[in-house]
């Protein structure tokens, strides 16, 4: 079996840059051991899509995309026979914490043009009715009798009206899917990759589980929390200076508090460090809360992503939301835990890594750390763009590809997401980036 472009993992990320690179021209081909497209990490994503990062790259990354999901079926080159994923608009406040203040970001917003709104505490009050804007930094533990104490001073945000969700994350892997297929892309699946061969110093074929071998001279990891298995085969990563990680995460679902989802639109997404959450409402009278990964909180970091629990756990439940409830006192507190599960391939600075390798020939998108679902209509371009150059022979470790926004006309050095890059104290230290 034979095929220019092997990509591993057929999730958001996965599908994204199949679709790209078989508009490009390459012949691909994506493996998931999973039985369906965007079966894995992807389908347990908030699908939130935000604009809050820390660096340039983030935050234009972010707003291209915006504009892509907003096009969506223009994105995909027309609409899926199956149905298309939807971009729900609801606007994200991202309440003021000393740990990510508004001049860390605010000058890339100027500098991308995204809309915004500087509330103070009276504003915020107003704009989402019903919302305790009190200063509890930091986050604390449920059962740390310092979680009930008073507020110290009360809180602003920041609000971009353009944030918002994708409606099915899962679907929206599954329509990039289709629209590389059109292109000619193909996917197996229900097959794992035992194997990476090399010939005269590069890629060579993959192996999988069931003894084929598919010939090809490309390689690009984007299993996810599978990602350092994919990469062990390939023998690379001893030049990393980024490391990743699985991380089992708990998204929680609720009853919205009464009011919060108005006339049948979702309510104000809420990005809140202050007490270690996040929020999003959903059409009807639906609520995510997420956490952002407090000090306070253990990381459930797990060796093997086969084995985790599917199941929410009512001590995480609880917390998130009791956290939630104290941000927004209306909402209830129910004793049986409901939610999602899923598994983050984490970094070590909770930004992804999309780079070449040592091994010529062997790309990775890797280390997405639950962030970067709102990025996959440009990670697909982002990929191209670093094989395209580095296939012609620009060394990308010493002269990184830029990349141009079509849809916002931003420039991205992408060697921003270099496997090489510095890691160190005054990084993202979240999920939030």
């Amino acid at each position: 079996m034979r095929s220019e472009v092997v990509v591993v993992g057929a999730g958001v990320v996965g599908s994204s840059i199949a679709l790209d690179l078989a508009r490009g021209g390459y012949g691909v081909l994506v493996v998931d051991k999973a039985g369906g497209v965007g079966h894995g990490s992807t389908s347990a994503s908030s699908a939130v899509v935000r604009f809050n990062f820390s660096t340039w790259a983030g935050v234009a990354g972010a707003w291209e995309s915006r504009a892509a999901w907003e096009r969506w079926d223009e994105h995909l080159g027309g609409a899926d026979p199956a149905g298309t994923a939807r971009y729900v608009r609801t606007g994200l406040a991202a309440l003021d914490v000393d740990a990510a203040p508004r001049s860390t970001y605010l000058p890339f917003f100027d500098d991308a043009g995204i809309p915004y709104e500087e509330w103070d505490a009276d504003t915020l009050a107003r704009r989402v009715p019903g919302i305790d804007n009190g200063r509890y930094w930091p986050p604390r533990r449920i059962d740390d009798e310092r979680f009930w104490a008073d507020a110290r001073s009360r809180l602003g945000a920041v609000f971009t009206p353009d944030a918002g969700y994708v409606s099915d994350p899962q679907l929206a892997a599954q329509n990039l899917a289709t629209a590389a297929r059109r292109h000619g892309a193909e996917f197996l699946l229900r097959r794992a990759v035992t194997g990476i061969g090399c010939r005269h110093g590069r890629t060579s074929e993959v192996r999988l589980d069931d003894g084929t071998r598919v010939s090809c001279s490309i390689v690009v990891n984007a299993a996810g929390p599978w990602s350092a298995t994919v990469n062990a085969l390939a023998g690379v990563g001893s030049d990393f200076t980024v490391r990743t990680r699985p991380l089992r995460q708990e998204v929680a679902h609720v009853a919205a508090p009464r009011g919060y989802n108005a006339s049948g639109t979702a309510g104000t997404s809420l990005a809140d460090l202050d007490l270690g959450i996040y929020v999003r409402g959903e059409v009807g009278d639906g609520m995510l809360v997420g956490g952002t990964e407090p000090e306070c909180d253990p990381f459930d970091r797990v060796d093997s992503p086969d084995d985790v629990d599917p199941a929410p756990t009512a001590a995480v439940f609880q917390a998130q939301v009791t956290r939630a409830a104290r941000r927004l006192p209306d909402l209830g507190v129910p004793n049986r835990a409901r939610g999602v599960v899923g598994v983050y391939d984490v970094a070590d600075d909770w930004t992804p890594i999309y780079d070449r390798t040592g091994l010529p020939g062997f790309y990775v998108a890797i280390g997405t750390s639950g962030n970067q679902f709102k990025n996959a209509p440009v990670v697909g371009r982002f990929m191209r763009t670093i094989i395209e150059c580095v296939e012609n022979g620009v060394d990308h470790d010493t002269t990184p590809a830029r990349f141009t926004a079509p849809l916002t006309g931003a420039t991205i050095d992408l060697g921003a997401f270099s496997r090489r890059r510095p890691v160190g104290p005054g990084g993202p230290g979240t999920v939030m980036g």
